[in-house]
């Protein structure tokens, strides 16, 4: 069972870093930054929730630091981005919206998923999907000197939270851990997008 979870991680981790280093990538490419900037933006876009996720869970060094695989993905996707810019920047904003869910609903999993391994208690579990899912784009963002979007846009953190709420109710009910992951990352998936094509915000103090 252990195995089959550490299986689930490694797999969701990997296709978010890359899915998530693309994003930073193309953001800071928009934002005027050179080759190194851009390379350090898809870094910590990819890796920054995973890193957060680490320490406060107590998995030190993070994987992203002792694993060559996840650097390594992060910088390949940031400097395929960097050479192929103007063609992926053609690519429709609907399916960059798409690409940016996926990302979401991997981090998510692959966040609450690691918390259960490591004991953490179910709510505290599902904050750290969602650090998983948003610190990287909160990092991000600060590095380009503007507020966080999770803070301004639709449905996005709640999306996160949402979905780790649903893995850890499946896993209580005797689903596998991966049959979990995969639910809860298709209401996170799912959650994101109906949010964005309706426009759904939470509500905002009005002054």
């Amino acid at each position: 069972m252990k195995l089959k979870t550490e299986t689930t991680i490694l797999a969701a981790d990997l296709a978010g870093t890359f899915v998530f280093a693309i994003e930073g990538s193309l953001t800071a490419i928009h934002g005027g930054l050179d080759l190194l900037g851009v390379m350090v933006v898809a870094f910590v876009t990819a890796l920054g929730g995973g890193v957060i996720r680490d320490l406060l869970i107590g998995a030190s060094p993070p994987n992203a630091i002792r694993d060559w695989r996840y650097p390594m993905l992060a910088f390949v996707a940031g400097l395929l981005t960097f050479i192929f810019h103007t063609s992926i920047q053609a690519i429709p904003a609907s399916l960059l919206i798409v690409l940016d869910a996926a990302g979401l609903s991997l981090f998510a999993m692959a966040g609450v998923e690691k918390a259960v391994l490591f004991g953490i208690r179910p709510f505290v579990a599902m904050l750290m999907g969602t650090v998983t899912g948003v610190g990287g784009g909160v990092i991000r963002d600060i590095l380009l000197a503007r507020v966080p979007l999770i803070l301004l846009t639709d449905i996005y953190a709640t999306a996160a939270f949402a979905g780790s709420f649903v893995a850890l109710t499946c896993r209580r009910y005797g689903l596998s851990p991966a049959a979990s992951a995969i639910t809860g990352g298709l209401v996170c998936f799912v959650l994101r997008l109906v949010a964005v094509s309706q426009g759904w915000h939470l509500p905002k103090a009005v002054s």
